[in-house]
């Protein structure tokens, strides 16, 4: 059975804060520090808003009737409610109610491939003609730590499909998964935990690799065969290190590189690298997607981009209309708007 990308859309607030800023507040202004910057969530922003947007620029991509959408799952790991699905009010505003299933994903930054896999499955076993997943967060890190120059906000969307109306085919999927503490938040604390240089090795690197090479493995390619890869970005050195042992080029994964722009959108990070490399893509183009979760594990998908993606490329913002739409904001609005201060 043929299947694939439908549609796509991404989401990314407006709103940015330097990483110089950042510094200067805890007094390491005078250390090395990537000059560039971070997305923030506005106020009236949340991974709801986020997911909804990616969805109905995905939705205007696919031309598709909504009510055709058996099944919206969302990815992420800071949603709104503790117990409410965001799923449902997605489902809900993009016109998908009351025929469809609908669940929130948790896999840490790899929730929305993980969603994604779940909607392939479903379409390919024949029990839905078409489902939705999304990879959104609006990353939370605590004041002062490294987190804070990384944990962006964002959205990507994806609607799968079997029928003739596909952008990009998918060719094959391989998921790659440990039980490994790199990264936790337990219930009631607002922020995370991390492993600092374990969430490197023996976490990001074992997983994004093993799951890239199983996946190369199982279809027959090497890194040549692709012309583009989007690796999970929890900083701006992880994929290009990643790259570079798996023996892809600079040029492969530039298009994708968007973390010194917008920072980790954790679930969608990886989601919104594949939506930059559909956004430069060619007819016949290999891409391949890794996304990473701490917890930790990996899924690696190969696409090959149809003739259609030039018809319907246009019929919502690119990832770059995204990118260069900013304000940049103070620490304090910064804090104020993302709740940094608590009491």
């Amino acid at each position: 059975m043929t299947l694939g990308i439908a549609g796509y859309g991404v989401s990314i607030p407006m709103y940015r804060i330097p990483h110089r800023e950042i510094a200067e507040i805890w007094g390491r202004g005078g250390r090395a520090i990537p000059p560039n910057e971070k997305s923030v969530a506005g106020p009236d922003e949340d991974t709801t808003t986020l997911a909804v947007e990616a969805a109905l620029n995905a939705l205007a991509r696919a031309k598709i009737d909504p009510s055709l959408i058996g099944a919206v799952y969302v990815g992420t790991e800071s949603k709104p409610y503790a117990v409410k699905p965001t799923s449902t009010i997605v489902a809900e505003v993009i016109g998908a109610t009351p025929n469809v299933t609908a669940a929130d994903f948790e896999f840490a930054c790899k929730a929305g491939t993980e969603a994604m896999v779940a909607v392939i499955g479903l379409v390919e076993s024949g029990r839905i003609k078409a489902g939705l997943a999304i990879g959104a967060d609006i990353a939370r890190g605590r004041p002062s730590d490294e987190l804070e120059y990384t944990a962006g906000a964002g959205a990507a969307a994806y609607i799968i499909t079997n029928d003739n109306a596909i952008l990009a085919t998918l060719e094959g999927h391989y998921s790659y998964v440990t039980d490994t503490p790199d990264f936790w938040r337990r219930e009631g604390d607002y922020f995370p935990m991390h492993g600092y240089r374990f969430t490197g090795e023996p976490a990001y690197f074992h997983h994004v690799i093993s799951a890239a090479r199983g996946l190369m493995e199982k279809l027959g390619l090497r890194p040549s065969d692709f012309r583009y890869a989007a690796f999970h970005q929890p900083n701006a050195k992880f994929p290009l290190k990643a790259a570079r042992i798996l023996g892809f080029s600079r040029a492969q994964i530039e298009p994708t590189l968007l973390n010194p722009v917008i920072g980790n959108a954790y679930a969608g990070s990886s989601l919104i690298g594949l939506a930059a490399a559909l956004d430069a893509a060619k007819p016949g183009d290999r891409i391949l997607l890794v996304s990473f979760g701490s917890g930790a594990g990996s899924d690696a998908m190969s696409f090959i981009v149809t003739d259609l993606i030039e018809e319907r490329r246009g019929l919502a913002p690119l990832v770059m209309d995204y990118v260069n739409r900013k304000k940049l904001v103070s620490y304090g609005i910064y804090a104020r708007f993302r709740e940094k201060l608590r009491w």
